[in-house]
């Protein structure tokens, strides 16, 4: 833990007793060999989640466990994790255990790669052959629509928690509740661009969903203006130099 990682796998936990132990032991396979930490971020479960992940950190001696003090949504959970990351680029995953932590090799090379363009921020998943119940993927499906008919982000998959970004760009953006399943029109607002690649996707093995189609549909209607009104107000720069 003395090394500097390379790569930092932030992972938003509520609720999760029953997957944060094989979520663990599967990142650290994938990762084998490579210099990384994987910060689990407790978003104030009720349940025994915090313990497990306490018990955890003597098998993974990678794993970081911070703990929020009252439940606060999935985007601050991964805000936590991003500001306590000690890595350039960063890596998420949901912590129900649907994303393959095998896929976070191929993130990394994606984003990382000689020949990427050097404004890519952020090399977004898209799920393949959802594992989710017909109407899960239904609303998703609809959501994804009028999310691309309004802000124009080219993403086809945005509530994919598989992501890899730069940690520099991430700190930029705007933060609000929700906001990690609009990193792509965030991310291009602020003059960066964004790739998409497949990505696995497996069914829950425990615990349920923390969200509701309604619910989602709600928040998504107001979330959707403020992002677009975001986007409307920026103002480029160009970049900057110290002279």
């Amino acid at each position: 833990m003395n090394q500097v990682p390379e790569f930092s796998i932030v992972v938003p936990v509520y609720n999760e007793a029953g997957a944060v132990g094989a979520l663990a032991d599967e990142i650290a396979e994938a990762l084998d060999g490579r210099a990384y930490e994987m910060i689990f971020v407790d978003d104030g479960s009720s349940d025994h989640t915090q313990a497990v992940l306490a018990e955890l950190k003597s098998r993974h001696p990678a794993l970081r466990a911070i703990s929020h003090r009252r439940n606060a949504g999935q985007s601050r959970a991964i805000r936590t994790g991003v500001l306590h990351a000690r890595a350039p680029v960063i890596g998420t995953l949901d912590g129900d255990g649907q994303n393959d932590p095998a896929d976070l090799p191929a993130l990394y090379r994606e984003l990382t790669r000689p020949d990427a363009p050097g404004d890519l921020a952020l090399v977004m998943g898209e799920r393949r052959r959802r594992q989710d119940s017909i109407w899960r993927r239904l609303s998703s499906s609809l959501a994804n629509a009028v999310r691309q008919f309004l802000l124009k982000d080219g993403a086809r998959d945005s509530g994919c928690g598989a992501k890899a970004f730069r940690r520099e760009v991430f700190v930029e953006l705007p933060y609000f509740d929700h906001m990690h399943r609009y990193m792509p029109a965030l991310v291009r607002a602020e003059g960066y661009s964004v790739a998409f690649m497949p990505v696995n996707h497996r069914p829950r093995a425990s615990g349920v969903s923390k969200y509701t189609n309604a619910g989602r549909l709600m928040n998504a209607l107001a979330d959707l203006r403020g992002v677009a009104w975001l986007a409307r107000r920026r103002r480029g720069f160009g970049g900057s130099e110290e002279i």
